[in-house]
């Protein structure tokens, strides 16, 4: 069997990017309005930290109004409502996203049902879930790493998922719920699969498209994967590699490549799969709450992507 398509997540997040700088330049030429992103993280996590400065970096490569609020560990939860409804009523605002994990003693949830959905640019409001659910893709947010990851499904298999069987294995608000509910929208036969699902390899191996994750290093083997199949891998995990050096790691994903590889059509890798594609959906989504919220025809409509010619 030929070896699988590599999937480029890497390609396909640049040609989104390509298309909202278009579209954040035309609303700024037509409507004098600048695109805002509003990004807030609470406290030190050095991971956060390095997430957020890449969010930032690519809001202003794309040509928005990018503002940073970096608040100390100990702040409570009601001065960060309070500065979350601030940037609920700046009109330069478009979009807003609070960094997640926030520290402990804050209530993550209260925090995000707090943003105006409009603005939710995380897609996390139970508002724009409840849109997705009903098959709304057209006035939601869709929370970004499952809309990349569909994108990357439709450069493969186009629009229409008709008569194929998706297995996704993760069952989190986050990720596996939104994305199941994308792979039904576009009319695929949808499993969701999760811990507690029995003989989890046998329903893997029923899956036309298999969409891993969980956040388990290398679970879904060879022997998971139907013939042919397509492999999206959504896990990253840092493991152990003593070949590079002593201390040395590297990041794998919740897929066994390697052999993994050798049995799909086409596969995402880890890096460079799914990963570029959350911060280039970020943009999409908040170039679209920008023409939204300035009442304009929106060049862009979420998850309606075409991995070739960027934002529909």
């Amino acid at each position: 069997m030929a070896p699988a398509t590599v999937i480029d997540g890497k390609k396909a997040a640049a040609s989104v990017i390509e298309a909202v700088k278009a579209a954040a330049a035309g609303l700024e030429t037509e409507a004098g309005v600048k695109t805002g992103l509003a990004v807030v993280i609470v406290g030190d996590d050095p991971a956060s930290h390095a997430y957020v400065n890449s969010k930032s970096k690519m809001a202003k490569e794309c040509g928005f109004k990018s503002i940073q609020h970096t608040l100390p560990a100990e702040t409570t939860q009601e001065e960060l409502a309070k500065l979350v409804a601030s940037l609920n009523d700046d009109a330069s605002i478009h979009g807003i996203l609070v960094q997640l994990p926030l520290p402990k003693h804050l209530d993550s949830d209260d925090i995000i049902q707090s943003i105006k959905p409009e603005k939710d640019v995380d897609g996390l409001h139970v508002v724009n879930a409840g849109k997705l659910a009903t098959g709304d893709l057209e006035t939601g947010l869709i929370s970004c790493t499952p809309a990349g990851a569909m994108l990357l499904v439709r450069s493969i298999h186009g629009e229409d998922l008709s008569g194929l069987n998706a297995v996704v294995i993760g069952r989190s608000n986050l990720f596996g719920k939104p994305m199941a509910q994308l792979l039904l929208s576009a009319n695929a036969t949808v499993t969701t699969a999760h811990s507690r699902t029995k003989d989890l390899a046998s329903v893997a191996r029923g899956a036309d498209i298999l969409v891993a994750a969980v956040g388990r290093p290398e679970m879904v083997k060879a022997d998971w994967v139907k013939p042919g199949a397509t492999v999206i891998d959504v896990g990253i995990n840092r493991i152990a590699a003593p070949e590079r050096g002593e201390g040395k790691s590297r990041l794998v994903g919740d897929v066994a490549y390697g052999e993994a590889s050798e049995i799909a059509a086409a596969i995402t890798p880890v890096p460079g799969g799914v990963g570029p594609m959350t911060i280039a959906m970020l943009m999409a989504n908040t170039i679209s709450a920008a023409y939204r919220l300035t009442g304009k025809i929106s060049p862009t409509v979420g998850i309606l992507c075409d991995a070739e010619t960027g934002l529909k």
